[in-house]
């Protein structure tokens, strides 16, 4: 039986003729993202800011003016909506209840749950959250922490791994894809919450990219041992076509899981599925454009020629030639 190939073995494509070209793409969107958190916010969720958060489902779109009046009429306290996942779905966030009594939450989702069924005919309870205000501050220092602490180390490990030059080009791609999440949440933030479970679809993606990152620095680090006199362009050409039919086939088939997940796995973990997916595509792209290229630009060289058993010259071994 003859194996599916997405990528043919003697792929040669200059991909390193194309980073300044990346590089300039990257600069850019970073910057926009970082602009878009900063100009638009993030939408956080009860998780990061405290409160009661109920999900009430109507047959069809309900004017929001009226649903809050409705909930206003019954001194629950002030309330912010928004729709969720669809505009028949809206969230309702009101104030942490004073008392941390699970039956003086219930009573208010109680209370709100049939003011608004009595309202509108028809509208049904999904489920509500609460978090006070001290652990929604501490969830926020905690789950910012964790990012920082996990590039942080990342980089650190592919600086002792192999050169100090792969630290830098692996935390610089990875907090473009950190960033590129953030600033895709901050794009959508009418549809999309950014809450804890948001925090494990970032550290999820940097967990992907870093694995995509190291598969293709190991292989550029030991062609830079074999060809030691092929210049650097070529080895990160060479290593990145070697690689590239593992990326690709890694990235297509957990593309294909998210996809599944994102049509049938509800409303719930949309959020979650699809900064994954777009995590997943640009943390292929990162890997493949910024990472391993910015090597050059940091200045990276192959080791010596050495008189040594298993030293190939350049002439031995015909890689991709490079256009920049």
């Amino acid at each position: 039986m003859r194996l599916l190939k997405m990528v043919p073995d003697d792929t040669n494509i200059d991909f390193v003729r194309l980073r300044h070209a990346a590089f300039t793409i990257t600069a850019l969107l970073t910057v926009a993202a970082i602009a878009l958190v900063l100009v638009r916010g993030l939408n956080m969720g009860v998780d990061f800011v405290g409160g009661l958060m109920i999900e009430e489902k109507f047959e069809s779109p309900p004017p929001l003016d009226e649903v809050r009046k409705t909930i206003e009429s019954l001194n629950v306290g002030e309330a912010t909506l928004q729709p969720f996942g669809d505009p028949r779905t809206i969230s309702i966030r009101l104030p942490a209840p004073e008392t941390t009594d699970e039956g003086a939450t219930n009573a208010i989702v109680s209370k709100v749950e049939t003011a608004l069924s009595a309202k509108f005919p028809g509208a049904t309870f999904s489920r509500y959250a609460t978090v006070s205000g001290k652990v929604s501050g501490e969830l926020v220092r905690n789950g910012i922490l964790a990012v920082i602490l996990a590039v942080v180390g990342i980089g650190l490990f592919a600086m002792f791994r192999f050169e100090w030059q792969f630290g830098i080009s692996t935390v610089v791609a990875i907090l473009h894809d950190v960033l590129m999440a953030m600033g895709f949440f901050a794009l959508f933030r009418e549809w999309l919450v950014f809450d804890l479970t948001i925090v494990a679809a970032v550290l999820t993606i940097v967990g992907y990219s870093i694995n995509d990152k190291i598969v293709i620095d190991d292989r550029i680090r030991e062609n830079m041992r074999r060809y030691r006199k092929m210049d650097m362009t070529q080895i990160v050409n060479l290593s990145v076509n070697e690689t590239l039919p593992r990326t690709v086939m890694t990235s297509v088939t957990i593309l294909l899981a998210l996809g599944a997940l994102l049509i049938w796995g509800g409303h719930v973990l949309r959020g979650f599925t699809a900064v994954m997916i777009l995590g997943v595509i640009v943390g292929t792209y990162s890997s493949i454009y910024v990472s391993s290229s910015l090597l050059i630009t940091l200045g990276l060289r192959a080791e010596p020629p050495a008189d040594k058993p298993g030293a190939v010259s350049n002439a031995e071994r015909v890689g991709p030639k490079s256009g920049g």
